[in-house]
């Protein structure tokens, strides 16, 4: 693929992350649209991680389509083609399940996604440990962001070895939170 077909399928993908979100707010203080969020994890893999492929771009703009909004794979697959499903859906949560068995499915099969899946997953945590540290949601007590950025650790072992700039970004950002939070 070539330059601009590359950048009609980013702003396609952007369009249509865009709107599936388009009535979901963050739970920070300012209630922040959603969309930034997949907007930074995609951001983050190309101007710190360095990633240039495209379905992996793709697929972070996406990433939270299906596990949060109303998105079916098939349109995903109609749009964006089978490996950007793929990837979307390696790291798509259950929903089904209790927040505790996601957290945990997480931690567990984190060494065994594919490397376009740890990319995404690794930079998703990087986004969200900043966010929390930075701008945390607004019921979420001192506790809770604690056990969240100890259980991100948890999950980023699990994806070591993938980029090392990412990696050396999320340190840097968890480095903070902790300090930020009195984790010692």
């Amino acid at each position: 693929m070539d330059f601009s077909e590359n950048t009609g399928l980013l702003i396609k993908a952007l369009r249509f992350s865009a709107d599936k979100h388009r009535y979901q707010r963050r739970k920070d203080q300012a209630q922040s649209p959603y969309i930034n969020h997949p907007i930074e994890v995609a951001q983050l893999l190309w101007d710190v991680g360095g990633v240039r492929e495209i379905n992996v771009l793709l697929a972070a703009l996406l990433h939270d389509t299906i596990e949060d909004t109303q998105t079916r794979p098939d349109e995903i697959r109609s749009l964006f083609g089978d490996e950007v499903l793929s990837l979307v859906l390696e790291v798509t949560d259950d929903k089904s399940l209790p927040k505790s068995e996601r957290k945990r499915l997480q931690i567990e099969n984190a060494p065994h996604k594919s490397i376009g899946a740890k990319l995404i997953k690794l930079a998703d945590k990087c986004c969200n440990v900043r966010d929390l540290t930075g701008s945390p949601p607004k019921d979420w007590s001192m506790e809770r962001r604690r056990e969240y950025l100890l259980w991100t650790e948890q999950v980023i072992n699990g994806l070591r070895g993938t980029n090392m700039e990412l990696e050396a970004y999320y340190e840097r950002e968890l480095a903070s939170g902790k300090l930020l939070l009195g984790i010692h």
